[in-house]
């Protein structure tokens, strides 16, 4: 079968690999229909997460068509069109029970923190992804959920990650009517938190990021007010004013390590990666949300410190939440908010591709070039 193939830092291929195989009864074989690129594959991409070994498929965001099955597999049947959730999740430890499915206790043998992640890296489980023609997926009775007869597959493959994680993020924040929510990054997790914190009953929404096609982008379909950080001196003093010199209720970071705009947090956190990454937006959220304040972390970093301003999170007392998202969780709310018109996640999808041109796609979609917001990979074809 075709697959990605990552071979190092900022090189990714399409090459032939072995099919994969039934290894345990729980496991199902699933002909991957559309699988996207993350902004968080970029930090594998660009060489940022620890143990991403060459010969790795990447792909946490896909949905397909079950092939084969285990024998204990009940819930799934052969020729099921499935959206695959990013956690791999055994349903039965005590987080899975709490309904932290993120944060499985037997997916991962190799972190006590972080369960089981398609495609991403040895620190996650190293599992192959779904950048492929086909996957294993494992614990097939947990995560998969059929796709709605009425679903477009194109809403389905963005339930498997970025409109949970932006759901969550909102969801995290504790957003009370009439409150205002700054979202750091436009990026699709970025824009679907925007979204999102308009249905917890947000007055006010407020992007911020630097690449100006994206912010238009958000403007449209968060909606919200949106300013590019280059053009503003200091953003802290900029959203203080904007918000009565309070600072906003609510300040959500879905941008993670790879941001941009500090010089000292790009040496620090990407270049001598001294920093799980560049944590100018988490700077940022913590100096600008009014005290008593939350700040609400969706963006990746990685399993390393950062240097952060932890005296001003205990002089403002402001709650700072975080996770990966519980998509399984979530499901049945998302899969109401599109059938009710509230969430339009296709939308975001620019750019599809097929899985020979994995490389052009990363490349595309890691220097934002052609107006590009969400790349979908189409492995068998359209």
């Amino acid at each position: 079968m075709l697959a990605m193939n990552y071979r190092g830092p900022y090189r990714v291929r399409a090459d032939e690999r072995p099919m994969p195989r039934i290894l345990h009864p729980e496991d199902a074989i699933v002909r991957v229909t559309r699988s996207c690129i993350c902004g968080s594959d970029l930090h594998l991409y660009h060489g940022m997460v620890p143990d991403t070994r060459v010969g790795m498929t990447f792909g946490h965001e896909f949905c397909g068509t079950v092939e084969q099955v285990g024998a204990e597999v009940r819930n799934l049947n052969v020729g099921d069109h499935v959206l695959v959730p990013f956690n791999i999740a055994c349903g039965k430890c005590h987080f899975c029970q709490q309904g932290l499915f993120g944060n499985c206790h037997e997916s991962n043998a190799q972190a006590t923190a972080v369960g089981g992640i398609y495609g991403y890296s040895h620190t996650a489980g190293g599992y192959d992804g779904g950048q492929a023609q086909y996957v294993r997926v494992p614990y097939a009775d947990v995560g998969p959920m059929v796709i709605p007869d009425w679903m477009d597959p194109d809403d389905a493959v963005l339930l498997t990650d970025v409109v949970p994680t932006g759901y969550q993020a909102a969801e995290m924040g504790g957003i009370q009517p009439g409150d205002t929510v700054v979202v750091f990054g436009a990026g699709p997790v970025g824009l679907m938190a925007a979204r999102s914190a308009w249905l917890f009953g947000a007055s006010r929404v407020i992007v911020i990021d630097h690449v100006e096609y994206r912010l238009d982008f958000a403007r449209v379909f968060g909606p919200a007010e949106v300013y590019n950080f280059r053009e503003i001196d200091d953003m802290v003093v900029f959203l203080k004013k904007l918000t009565d010199s309070l600072g906003p209720d609510v300040c959500i970071d879905a941008v993670g390590g790879d941001a941009a705009g500090s010089a000292i947090q790009t040496l620090l956190g990407t270049k001598l990666k001294l920093e799980a990454g560049n944590a100018i937006a988490l700077h940022w959220a913590i100096n600008s949300v009014k005290k008593g304040g939350i700040v609400s972390i969706v963006g990746v970093y990685g399993p390393t410190g950062n240097i952060i301003p932890i005296g001003n999170v205990v002089n403002k007392g402001i709650t700072i939440r975080a996770n990966q998202a519980s998509v399984k969780r979530l499901l049945p709310r998302l899969i109401d908010h599109i059938k009710n018109g509230h969430m339009n996640p296709k939308a975001m999808i620019t750019h599809r591709v097929p899985l020979t041109d994995v490389a052009d796609a990363y490349h595309i979609f890691a220097a934002k070039l052609d107006g590009c917001i969400k790349p979908v990979l189409l492995p068998n074809g359209l």
